[in-house]
C-alpha cells in the first residue's frame, strides 16, 4: 500500500492519468487478495492443527476413562471375591486411569479452545488496515 502514496506523479513528473491510477489501483487489489488470501489460508490451518491436537486428545482421554470403568468393574468382582490385595491393586489402576483421563481431557479442553472461532481473525485485522489505507488516499486524494 506504500505505493499508493509514492505513486502521485507519473515517470514524466505530471500528474499521473486515470488509466495509470486504475492500472495500478488493480494490480495492487490484486496483489493485496492474494497476499490476504495466502495469509488467511496460513491462519486457518494452524487453528486446524489446534483443533485436530485437542479432539485427539479429547478421544485419548476417552479410551482411558473407559479402561478406567473397566478396571473399576474389575475391582467391583474382586471385591466380592474378597481378595483384598487383587481388589486394592485393581482400584488403584482405576484411579491413576481416571486421573491420566482428567489431565488428558483438560489439556485436549485447551486446545480445542485456542482453535476457536476459526474465523482468521488476523487477517481480517490485516484487511481492515489496507481498506484504511486505501480509503485514506483516496480521500487525501479528493482534497488535491
Amino acid at each position: 500500500m506504500a505505493d499508493v502514496a509514492k505513486a502521485r506523479t507519473s515517470q514524466n513528473g505530471s500528474e499521473p492519468s486515470t488509466a495509470e491510477l486504475v492500472q495500478r489501483a488493480t494490480e495492487q487489489i490484486s496483489r493485496l487478495v492474494r497476499d490476504e488470501l495466502t495469509l488467511a489460508r496460513a491462519e486457518l490451518t494452524q487453528k486446524g492443527k489446534h483443533a485436530g491436537i485437542g479432539i485427539g486428545l479429547f478421544g485419548g482421554g476417552g479410551a482411558l476413562a473407559f479402561f478406567g470403568l473397566g478396571a473399576l468393574v474389575a475391582t467391583a468382582i474382586l471385591l466380592l471375591d474378597l481378595v483384598l490385595p487383587a481388589w486394592a491393586a485393581a482400584l488403584i489402576v482405576a484411579v491413576a486411569c481416571f486421573l491420566v483421563a482428567g489431565v488428558l481431557a483438560l489439556v485436549g479442553k485447551n486446545q480445542v479452545k485456542r482453535a476457536v472461532p476459526p474465523v482468521p481473525a488476523a487477517t481480517v485485522r490485516s484487511l481492515r488496515a489496507d481498506m484504511d489505507t486505501v480509503t485514506a488516499a483516496v480521500k487525501d486524494r479528493g482534497r488535491q
